[in-house]
């Protein structure tokens, strides 16, 4: 059904205004690292480096057609704020905000450029979700998502202590892995979050290390996600009265009512996204994808991460020196 995506090779930079790559992590070099496979002329800027001063005076500078923000999510809407002031589209990294304020806060501050925005919901861009996306799911009872990452072995030179992710504010894996409650908002907007289950560690007060939520109404599901699992697994579960589609996406095996292969190469994701972004900074049209995350279309999947990150309801906590 997918055929593979043509593999970008870097091509000579167009000499045009720059997109300003906002924070120097792995996910901002990597979309300024794509940016550069697609021949738009990028700078990259660290928060880290510069200041929340120094990034601002950059964005005041000018000489921007758009900006990608891939700092921490508390870092975010100073800078929105300033990108938007300056009415420059932006692609902002997942999850948009937290707090229901502050995401708030974010939607009045960028409505006049809202529509030309993205956020990061690159996990729409799979060929599994896709596939779902196109599929008739009216008849389905039941759902299940879940991924489970060592996060001691998540990247090279990294410590999970050392990490936003470990912050009480921000972090845990709820906000870090919620591309899967975006996609079962998506895909099942009639299913309403129930409750939220964490578990804890006694070295780092209210981070979530695994985390459970359940949906009902129509439709029962869950989402599932943790830190925890030593073998690395992300499965989609969705069972109908008349068919089911089970997907286990790090083996890239499905069953379901029709065969499907679906070759992956994880950085065509962001490529697609960051195409779709160029497009629409352009006023050219966008890709086929069925769920375009345009930051005017995703307010209500935003507003749901958020829901849950608040409803958590801490079960247990671990001990021990890991992570």
């Amino acid at each position: 059904m997918f055929k593979p995506k043509r593999r970008d090779t870097p091509r000579k930079t167009v000499g045009r205004m720059t997109i300003l790559v906002i924070g120097s992590g792995s996910i901002g070099t990597r979309h300024f690292n794509n940016l550069g496979l697609l021949a738009a002329k990028a700078e990259a800027l660290s928060v880290r480096a510069v200041g929340l001063d120094g990034a601002l005076s950059r964005i005041d500078a000018g000489g921007l057609r758009g900006a990608v923000i891939a700092t921490e999510t508390q870092l975010r809407l100073p800078l929105i704020e300033a990108c938007a002031a300056a009415g420059l589209p932006m692609y902002i990294e997942k999850p948009l905000a937290f707090e229901p304020a502050e995401l708030a806060a974010i939607y009045t501050a960028t409505s006049a450029v809202a529509s030309r925005s993205v956020v990061g919901f690159m996990m729409r861009y799979h060929p599994a979700f896709r596939h779902l996306a196109q599929a008739d799911l009216t008849d389905t009872y039941r759902f299940s998502f879940d991924i489970g990452h060592d996060v001691t072995q998540w990247r090279a030179n990294w410590r999970f202590a050392d990490s936003y992710a470990a912050r009480a504010a921000g972090g845990g894996v709820l906000l870090d892995l919620c591309h899967e409650l975006d996609m079962a908002a998506c895909l099942f907007p009639a299913a309403s979050i129930g409750a939220v289950q964490s578990i804890g560690h006694l070295r780092y007060p209210e981070v979530d290390f695994a985390t459970r939520v359940s949906f009902s109404g129509p439709v029962l599901g869950s989402v599932s996600m943790d830190y925890l699992s030593p073998v690395s697994t992300r499965k989609i579960d969705i069972a109908g009265t008349t068919q089911r589609h089970s997907f286990d996406l790090v083996a890239g095996t499905y069953a379901g009512p029709t065969p499907l292969a679906f070759p992956f190469d994880r950085n065509q994701m962001f490529l697609a996204a960051i195409r779709d972004f160029l497009a629409l900074i352009d006023g050219r049209p966008t890709s086929d994808v069925e769920h375009l995350p345009r930051l005017d279309r995703v307010r209500r999947h935003c507003e749901v991460i958020a829901a849950a990150y608040k409803a958590r309801a801490f079960t247990a906590r671990l001990t021990g020196d890991k992570p």
